[in-house]
């Protein structure tokens, strides 16, 4: 693998036995994805993801992810554990380096925000 630094200099990372190393593969959206699904708000049975709880996801080259989600309301009793949830289940995924979770209130979560799938688990359709 060959790695460009800001410098200009270039740098090529080798395995103990002397072969270059391969590229580590680019973190693939959908595992991270899986991983948010795999949260769910412990007062409704649906995951975090399908909730529409998960505003953005950015995945850089080098592993970092970066996470923007909201809660249902300010007051909500996990607003401590479901981003850190989300963050070891984030740093799960192959190949994520580092993970940040921001929680943002603009715009504001509603219902609407909820896929299909969680309307119907939680019977609003």
């Amino acid at each position: 693998m060959t790695v460009e630094h800001e410098s200009g200099a270039i740098h090529t990372a080798w395995t103990p036995d002397g072969e270059v190393a391969p590229a580590p593969a680019r973190v693939s959206e959908d595992a991270v994805i899986a991983a948010c699904a795999s949260v769910y708000d412990p007062e409704i049975p649906v995951n975090i993801y399908e909730l529409g709880l998960i505003y953005a996801i950015e995945i850089e080259d080098d592993g970092r992810v970066h996470i923007e989600m909201s809660l249902t309301a300010p007051g909500c009793p996990s607003a401590q554990e479901l981003p850190e949830q989300i963050r070891g289940a984030v740093l799960a995924v192959p190949g994520v380096t580092m993970c940040d979770v921001d929680v943002v209130w603009d715009p504001p979560w509603t219902p609407e925000r909820m896929s299909e799938d969680a309307r119907l688990a939680v019977n609003m359709f």
